[in-house]
C-alpha cells in the first residue's frame, strides 16, 4: 500500500485529529506537485452523505472532499440524515483542497395536505423524504439547536425500539446498542444500516463456521440468503433491512402523522438557518409525486425553494422508459418555476456510485440544469455566511424579487467564485451592489 493510500484510509479515522493531520499531509503533496490534482469538470456531487449518518464506504467529510477534488469533480457537497455534525470538517477540508462546496441535512417529515398518498418514502402515505441545502455555518439560533436535537433524539428512540422488536426475531442473535451499534459511529448518530452491519458482525462472531452461519442467515431470511455474500456486505445488509425494518418485516412499524415534523415546521428550521428548504424527489411513479405541481405549490408554500434529485433511480442507460420521462418532466416544471435543482448519489447504500455519468446520452442534456443549481447553492452558502447576502436573504429579495434574475446573478457569483476568494466576500459593505460582490469574488 502506498502512502497515498495510507495517508487516504487514515481520512476515514474517527479521531478528528488523525483526519487532519492525514488531510494536511495529502493537501501538501498535492501542492508540491508530488500528486498532482485534475482541472475540474462538470461532473459534480451534492449529496453524498458521511459516516456521521452513514456511507457505504466509511467515507468521512474529509474524505469525500478529497476523493472529491482529486476526481476533479467541479462541485462537492456533503448531505447527513438530522444531524451537521460535519460541516466545520467539509469547510476547512474544501477549502484546503480549493473545493467548491456545499452542506446539507436531509429528514423525514409528515405533510399533512397529502396524508393519504406515498410521496417518496416507499408505503408511508403523507411521509416524505425532504433538505435544506447550503448551511452557512454550524452556529445555529437557540430554538434551531433544540428542534435538531429533538430529530436526533426522535431518530435514536426510533432505532431502539426498533432493536427490541428485531433482536427478538433474531435470538440468539441479539444486539446491544451501546456496545455494537453505536461504535460504528463516530458521533453516536446511528442509522439503520448500522444497525443492519451490527447484526451481520454480531451473527459472524456468534457462529464462526461458515456452514452454521449461512444455516443461521437462511432460518431467519429465507432461501434469498443463499445468494448473499457472507459475512458481511452489500446483499447481506440491503436484505437483513429488507426482511426486517422495512414495511412488513417485524420491526416496521407505520409511521403515525406525529412519528415525524411536519414539512412546515422542518423548512422553519431551515429557513431559521440560513439555508435554503429543498424538496427531494423520487422518481414519479408514486400517487404523490405523479401529483408533484401540487406538491410543489404546498412546499412552496411552506419556503421552499429548491429541489434534489437522485438522477442514477431515474433512467437506466440506452432505455427511453418512463423513469426517464418522470425525470425530463420534473426539471421541465422546476424550471418553469425557477427553483433551482441539485443532484448527487447519495453513496448511504452500497453500490451507490461517487458520483453521476453526466456523459450519458440520457443525462447529458440535463448537465447545464444541474450545474447552474450546484453554482446556485454553493454562491448562497459563501455569501450568506460571509456577507449575510445569500439567496432568501433580504438583500437578494430587494435586489432580486424575480426569482429568474437571482437564479441568474447567484449561478454567475457560483461560477467564478473560488474558495480561497470566499472570505472576501466579509469586507463588503453592508449595502454593497451585485456588481460590487462579482467584482470582489473576480478579483
Amino acid at each position: 500500500m502506498s502512502n497515498i493510500e495510507q495517508l487516504e484510509q487514515q481520512l476515514d479515522d474517527f479521531s478528528p485529529t488523525r483526519r487532519h493531520e492525514a488531510l494536511t499531509a495529502l493537501a501538501t503533496a498535492a501542492h508540491a506537485g508530488k500528486h498532482p490534482l485534475p482541472a475540474p469538470g462538470v461532473a459534480h456531487n451534492l449529496h453524498a452523505h458521511t459516516f456521521f449518518s452513514y456511507n457505504a464506504y466509511g467515507y468521512s467529510p474529509s474524505r469525500f472532499a478529497w476523493l472529491a477534488r482529486k476526481a476533479g469533480l467541479a462541485l462537492g457537497g456533503i448531505v447527513d440524515f438530522d444531524v451537521l455534525d460535519g460541516l466545520e470538517e467539509f469547510q476547512a477540508a474544501r477549502r484546503l483542497l480549493d473545493l467548491p462546496g456545499t452542506i446539507g441535512m436531509e429528514t423525514r417529515v409528515f405533510v399533512p395536505e397529502f396524508e393519504q398518498w406515498v410521496i417518496n418514502s416507499p408505503g408511508e402515505p403523507g411521509v416524505a423524504y425532504t433538505m435544506g441545502i447550503g448551511f452557512p455555518r454550524r452556529q445555529i439560533p437557540a430554538d434551531a439547536e433544540k428542534f435538531m436535537a429533538s430529530l436526533r433524539c426522535t431518530a435514536e428512540q426510533r432505532n431502539r425500539d426498533l432493536l427490541t422488536r428485531v433482536n427478538a426475531f433474531m435470538a440468539p442473535v441479539a444486539l446491544d446498542y451501546e456496545k455494537d451499534v453505536l461504535p460504528l459511529t463516530p458521533a453516536g448518530n446511528a442509522t439503520e444500516r448500522h444497525i443492519c452491519l451490527a447484526y451481520a458482525r454480531k451473527a459472524q462472531r456468534q457462529f464462526p463456521d461458515a456452514v452454521s452461519l449461512k444455516k443461521f442467515w437462511i432460518e431467519k431470511l429465507g432461501s434469498d440468503a443463499e445468494k448473499v455474500d457472507l459475512p458481511e456486505g452489500a446483499k447481506l445488509e440491503n436484505l437483513i433491512r429488507a426482511k426486517t425494518m422495512k414495511k412488513g418485516g417485524v420491526g416496521y412499524v407505520q409511521p403515525s402523522p406525529t412519528s415525524f415534523p411536519t414539512l412546515t415546521d422542518f423548512n422553519k428550521f431551515v429557513l431559521a438557518c440560513e439555508a435554503i428548504p429543498t424538496l427531494c424527489w423520487l422518481d414519479g411513479t408514486s400517487d404523490g409525486e405523479q401529483r408533484i405541481e401540487e406538491l410543489l405549490r404546498v412546499f412552496q408554500q411552506s419556503g421552499g425553494a429548491a429541489l434534489t434529485i437522485i438522477p442514477d433511480r431515474n433512467y437506466k442507460p440506452g432505455v427511453q422508459d418512463q423513469k426517464l420521462k418522470n425525470l425530463c418532466h420534473i426539471v421541465d416544471i422546476a424550471q418553469k418555476l425557477h427553483l433551482p435543482i441539485t443532484v448527487g448519489t447519495e453513496m448511504n447504500s452500497p453500490g451507490n456510485k461517487f458520483v453521476d455519468s453526466f456523459e450519458t446520452v440520457e443525462l447529458r442534456p440535463l448537465v447545464p440544469v444541474f450545474l447552474r443549481g450546484a453554482h446556485i447553492v454553493y454562491a448562497h452558502g459563501a455569501l450568506q455566511r460571509e456577507a449575510g447576502k445569500g439567496y432568501l436573504s433580504a438583500w437578494a429579495k430587494q435586489n432580486y424579487p424575480n426569482i429568474a434574475e437571482r437564479n441568474a446573478f447567484f449561478e454567475q457569483v457560483g461560477k467564478v467564485l473560488r474558495p480561497s476568494r470566499e472570505a472576501a466576500l466579509a469586507a463588503l459593505p453592508q449595502n454593497a451592489t451585485p456588481a460590487q460582490i462579482l467584482a470582489a469574488v473576480t478579483k
